[in-house]
This record gives structure tokens, C-alpha cells and sequence, in this order.
């Protein structure tokens, strides 16, 4: 919580919790209670093992018993404000974003999800939006490395008709 504390009080808008959120939950109702659920994000990277969902912690590296659809409700009951999902399984692979994945957690709560993980070409974010529910779609590599434009990128899916900040 000192760390959330800290990050809050020194002028950050929202604050990612992730392998803390896990350890131990009350440290999202607490945060929220705080400093406002709109602050709190809790950061879900999951895996596929079969047709399961699974959620993992120290950045993928160590696997939990907790099922993606499950703890995105749970999360959103301790308080958090938003969710930022990211597949493991597409993340740097720019093959498409998991519309499955995203789609089951997008249509089980009420709070924001952040997409993340395998946008590759503009159709990637089309179809992220236009087929799940999610608020908003992260991506790095693909405007790192200039694949892509910001710019470019808000111009076709605002012609795709997906409303975008100009």
C-alpha cells in the first residue's frame, strides 16, 4: 500500500497493481477506499491452457490457480476501477489481439478493460473494438517500431465508425 501511496500522492492519475493484487486482495479495497476505484487498475495477464483461462503473476512467470473471468469479477468487487488484460500467449507476436479471451472477461463485469497483447496491423485494433467490449486497446512494439502510426491508426478506425480522441 506505500507504494500505491506514494505513487498517487506524487502526482500519478492511476496506479497498476498486479502480482500484489494476488498476494493479497485487500490491498485493492484498501487503494480503492483510498484514493477512488477510478485510480486503481488491476493488471491481469493471463495464459491459455487448453480451454482455460489462467492467470499468472511475476510478469507471466509463476503460474496461479486463479481463472481470468473469475478473478476479473473479483477484482472489480475489491474495488478496482479498471482492468488492464493482457494475453501472454499474443503479446509480441502482432498476430491479433485473443478476441475469445477478451470477450469472456469484457462481458462478465462492469469496470473498463484495456486489451493487451498481439496488435500487429490497424485490423487488430478494429477488430478488438468491434468485436469485444473493451474500452481500449495497448499496444508498444508496433508504434516503437513505427509499423504503425498513432496518427495513421485513429484515422482508420475512425473511418471504421469506432469513435477515437483526436
Amino acid at each position: 500500500m506505500e507504494d500505491v501511496s506514494k505513487m498517487l500522492k506524487y502526482g500519478a492519475d492511476k496506479v497498476s497493481i498486479n502480482t500484489s493484487a494476488v498476494l493479497n486482495k485487500q490491498l485493492v479495497t484498501h487503494a480503492s477506499r483510498e484514493f477512488g476505484a477510478q485510480a486503481i487498475v488491476v493488471a491481469i495477464d493471463v495464459k491459455r491452457e487448453g480451454d482455460r483461462f489462467v492467470v499468472h503473476t511475476h510478469a507471466g512467470r509463476a503460474r496461479t490457480e486463479l481463472e481470468a473471468v473469475g478473478w476479473a469479477r473479483e477484482v472489480e468487487t475489491l474495488g478496482a476501477g479498471e482492468i488492464l488484460l493482457t494475453s501472454i500467449d499474443m503479446d509480441g507476436t502482432r498476430e491479433g489481439y485473443d478476441i475469445q479471451l477478451i470477450r469472456e472477461v469484457t462481458g462478465s463485469v462492469k469496470i473498463p478493460v484495456i486489451a493487451s497483447g498481439g496488435a500487429g496491423r490497424k485490423e487488430h485494433f478494429y477488430d478488438v473494438f468491434s468485436q469485444t467490449g473493451v474500452d481500449a486497446a495497448l499496444a508498444a512494439g508496433v508504434f516503437h517500431d513505427r509499423v504503425i502510426s498513432i496518427k495513421e491508426l485513429k484515422s482508420f478506425l475512425a473511418e471504421k465508425g469506432i469513435e477515437v480522441r483526436t
